[in-house]
């Protein structure tokens, strides 16, 4: 294991503790609690006519034959039962039953033989799962479950959702079981999505009172003010586990269609999420901004769960603009459908509406301050040079030590995070990002979690794609590590990004300005060819630049990649000045 992954483990604990403090000082007050509200499942506005539906129905009939090596979720079946004649519903409801009556059985057996349920591995992380099917196979099927299977599914659905809300008297029959209590009350985390899904779920499937009392109370609360704190959309996890808003977004819509509250338009989050993306996207539309650990895969390719984000914003959104964006940027990108069958379910939200046609964005900007990225394209075509630079809030363990870092693509990749290279996609330390590193006798100053950086915006001009912008980043690290201050300003403008830092450091703490690259660097003087890319450095003068090749320290996490590495002279105070370019097309 690495160094920089070993230091996330630390992190991720100091992340919790932090977390912890935030949840409990941003009390909010109780939302309007539904006493007679009840499980709706159903997505409004399906076409049973469409391929969508089709594709999800050969879905659930292949799992139903038991065909595949993967099976539709119960609550897969569930929902196409409610979809269904009666005549199929049946079949469909058997087959939902009879598996989630084999995962209780299954979680009886373990807890008699004295072992946790396959439901608490990984800190309840796939409980939100878990009950749904359960959940929505005991609201549609339930003619087809027993008086005797009824008491036991409550049995076992109750205690679940307590052990999650209450991990430090956890258990399981008579035996203790505490656990972490891992993002149990950090709205911020995907793990609480989760939770939150699993307690909705079954509190208005089986109509408990205090369930949907805690939610009203206390949890939905905290969604409320999280989300009302991150205008212009995105995730404090980064891109890669910021997917798991497409979970949230379910959960909004549930809770639309069962109580008939609306929280996803409470505030902008839900609508920012939609231009979040489209500006996310590179010009080829085919990947994404990697922020954050890519821990699914490495390298930030679109997949189905992007799709679904999007179609769960739109799904929500009361703006039609942002419908018109969403259908568009839904029709264009390299998923125009989900890949994997498991996911055919997600289709069923529709992409366009006939009332409003999609609509081509035209703003070349976009900045989600509640996240701290800024977006900026040359135009709209898949020539486009493309950036992304990101200078906020730093406080989730997925998220990386890269405020202050740039990402430039043209065509591909110029200039990105070495962490898509690698195997593991969470090697998180400042090293792998495009920033200033600070060290001091070797060891690297790392960034400090719970920081902000501040980011002003001095030029913005969205038509033609021209941005400059200047990030206090000196936050970020900590009074006794050396650096006293930090200032990046960037411009962006004709295909060219400039980047210009100011620094002061104490005795002994050394500054290298990094760029990690895809194709081998070429140094030749004061200048430096990696494939396209151009870069040339003004400040320091007579600068002193090296390459590393990633995959000398680690072949089997580093895959490939190099970094190029200007150091600064020695001194108290000092200025990089560097400008990338690309070379004739």
């Amino acid at each position: 294991m690495s160094a920089l992954r070993t230091r996330r483990i630390a992190r991720a604990c100091v992340a919790m503790v932090g977390s912890l403090a935030v949840s409990v000082a941003l009390a909010a007050p109780a939302a309007e609690c539904p006493h007679d509200a009840h499980l709706k499942i159903t997505p409004g506005d399906i076409d049973r006519k469409g391929a969508a539906f089709v594709r999800f129905r050969e879905w659930v009939d292949a799992g139903v034959a038991g065909k595949g090596d993967e099976s539709a979720s119960a609550a897969d079946a569930a929902l196409l039962a409610q979809l269904s004649a009666k005549s199929d519903a049946r079949r469909y409801c058997e087959y939902a039953v009879t598996r989630v009556d084999a995962d209780v059985r299954d979680a009886e057996k373990a807890i008699a033989e004295g072992h946790d349920p396959k439901v608490a591995g990984d800190s309840y992380l796939y409980v939100g799962g878990a009950i749904e099917d359960l959940s929505y196979t005991w609201t549609t099927c339930a003619s087809s479950i027993t008086d005797a299977q009824r008491t036991r599914w409550k049995a076992y659905a109750d205690q679940t959702i307590w052990n999650v809300w209450h991990h430090e008297k956890a258990h399981w029959g008579e035996r203790l079981s505490p656990w972490s209590g891992w993002a149990t009350d950090n709205p911020a985390n995907n793990y609480y999505y989760s939770f939150i899904e699993a307690t909705m779920d079954f509190s208005l499937a089986s109509g408990n009172a205090e369930g949907l009392r805690t939610l009203c109370e206390t949890r939905l609360p905290l969604i409320e003010r999280e989300f009302a704190a991150l205008p212009g959309g995105g995730s404090l996890e980064g891109t890669g586990y910021g997917v798991s808003h497409a979970r949230l977004f379910s959960i909004y819509r549930v809770w639309r269609d069962s109580t008939g509250i609306d929280l996803a338009n409470r505030n902008s989050h839900v609508t920012d999420t939609i231009a979040y993306w489209t500006h996310a996207t590179v010009p080829t539309l085919d990947r994404y901004a990697p922020i954050g650990d890519q821990a699914r895969v490495s390298t930030p390719d679109l997949y189905d769960y992007h799709r679904a984000i999007v179609l769960e914003a739109r799904n929500l959104t009361n703006q039609p603009a942002a419908k018109q964006l969403a259908s568009w940027w839904l029709a264009q990108i390299s998923v125009p459908q989900m890949t994997a069958a498991r996911n055919s379910r997600d289709d069923l939200l529709p992409a366009v509406s006939r009332d409003l046609p999609a609509k081509k964005p035209t703003a070349l900007t976009y900045y989600a301050s509640g996240v701290g990225t800024l977006f900026a394209r040359t135009d709209w075509t898949k020539n486009a040079m493309w950036l992304a630079f990101i200078a906020g809030k730093y406080t989730e363990s997925h998220a990386h030590q890269e405020q202050g870092g740039f990402t430039l693509f043209e065509k591909d990749w110029l200039a990105v995070t070495e962490n898509i290279w690698t195997h593991s996609g969470i090697e998180q330390g400042t090293e792998t990002n495009n920033v200033v590193r600070f060290s001091r006798n070797g060891r690297i100053i790392g960034q400090r979690t719970n920081a902000s950086a501040k980011l002003d915006i001095t030029r913005n001009d969205p038509a033609k794609g021209i941005v400059s912008a200047t990030a206090d980043l000196s936050p970020l690290y900590a009074p006794t590590d050396g650096v006293r201050s930090w200032r990046r300003t960037i411009d962006f403008a004709d295909r060219k990004l400039v980047v210009h830092d100011e620094f002061s450091v104490a005795d002994g703490v050394d500054a290298v300005f990094q760029i990690n690259v895809p194709q081998k660097p070429v140094v030749d003087g004061a200048n430096v060819h990696a494939g396209r890319l151009r870069v040339h450095v003004t400040s320091p003068a007579n600068p002193k630049i090296r390459v590393l090749d990633w995959t000398t320290l680690d072949k089997d996490e580093f895959r490939g990649g190099w970094r190029i590495d200007i150091a600064h002279p020695a001194g108290k105070t000092g200025t990089f000045d560097v400008e990338l370019t690309t070379s004739p097309r």
